[in-house]
């Protein structure tokens, strides 16, 4: 698969899984072409929105009197999104607006909110970029603005666009796919966050200087949309190396690559062959016994059955014995999810220890 390839995949992941997501690369290069068509594959009515040629009111809103009080009002693409309920944002020329532009935007991104208007959770964002270079009159995109997305290299090659004249520019099939659900989003994170616990300084990385500011860092909301990255590839079933590109995009390239490698190395037991067979082997090392906790209890609130629930104890018990911090993190999760009605495993009287430094006992 061609580096074309795999980022226009990249990209109807992300689209299909909600993630605003911006692509950078040189003009002319086919970056809107492909999001227009990405947009009609989909049935999205695509707003095309050029920030060069944008005021700060075009997306906080322009203040007006509307009966007696103030109302920042939106400007019409917004407003068509809106009657629409749902569609595509296209922000284009993102490195041409000015510094105040981009400031406006950033709710726009994070909180899809337009002046005193909310837009719909089913509309996607995304966003193209000129490297500033290469820009008329560019701007480094702002360190929060940038924090906001998830990058992607538009890497065009001879090889791909000869093949586009020859047989068109088709869109992928998996844009078409159902986005990630919250069972997947949950073991994702649990995923994610056994990671960080053996790598906390990778947690937030600001970076010193604005060009590596205006690309992908590590932040805690840049680990959530690596987490959600990875449960939209695992629900697509796409490759390694669009995978690759949508978490190196979220964290960037030293954490991204590191929590790829970890992830590869991991070798986990399946949480339902866990519980089915509670004496099968554990892991030894914490980072393995973490994540296999964290996808524990991801199953079981997925499952929602008490004799899940009560199994899920006696794993947590075997833990406890090697490792009572991680079997307590565990526990509070567990807590969290019990099944109404259900009663409590005699599993549990030999943890009351590690409840109670859970916080789960007084």
């Amino acid at each position: 698969m061609g580096k074309l390839s795999v980022v226009r995949e990249a990209v109807a992941v992300a689209v299909s899984a909600n993630l605003p997501v911006i692509l950078w690369g040189s003009p002319g290069t086919g970056k809107t072409s492909s999001v227009l068509a990405l947009g009609e594959s989909l049935g999205l009515p695509v707003e095309v929105v050029v920030g060069s040629i944008r005021e700060p009111s075009d997306f906080a809103g322009l203040p007006v009197l509307r009966e007696g009080h103030t109302w920042f009002a939106p400007p019409r693409w917004a407003e068509r999104l809106a009657a629409t309920g749902s569609g595509l944002l296209f922000l284009d020329e993102l490195t041409t607006a000015p510094p105040a532009v981009q400031a406006a935007m950033l709710r726009v991104v994070l909180e899809r909110t337009v002046g005193d208007l909310v837009l719909p959770a089913d509309v996607r964002i995304v966003a193209a970029a000129n490297p500033p270079a290469e820009a008329a009159d560019g701007w480094d995109l702002s360190a929060p603005l940038a924090n906001r997305l998830i990058h992607l290299h538009w890497e065009v090659d001879a090889t791909a666009i000869a093949e586009g004249f020859t047989h068109g520019f088709g869109v992928p099939e998996l844009a078409h796919k159902e986005p990630p659900g919250t069972d997947e989003i949950a073991r994702a994170r649990a995923l994610v966050g056994a990671f960080l616990r053996i790598r906390p300084e990778l947690l937030l990385v600001v970076p010193s200087t604005p060009d590596q500011a205006g690309r992908s860092w590590p932040s805690p909301r840049t680990w959530e949309l690596a987490a959600v990255a990875l449960a939209a590839c695992a629900a697509a079933g796409v490759d390694d190396a669009v995978r690759a590109q949508l978490v190196v995009g979220a964290v960037g390239e030293a954490a991204g690559f590191e929590l790829l490698t970890w992830i590869r190395n991991l070798d986990l037991p399946d949480p339902a062959t866990l519980l089915a067979d509670p004496s099968a082997p554990l892991p030894s090392r914490m980072d393995q016994l973490h994540a296999l906790l964290g996808a524990v209890v991801a199953y079981v609130r997925s499952d929602g059955t008490a004799q899940t629930w009560q199994q899920a104890w006696t794993v947590v018990a075997r833990v406890a014995g090697t490792a009572p911090d991680v079997a307590a993190s565990a526990a509070k999760g567990l807590a969290r999810c019990r099944p109404t009605g259900t009663s409590l495993p005699t599993t549990m009287l030999d943890l009351v220890p590690i409840l109670r430094a859970a916080g789960l006992l007084r």
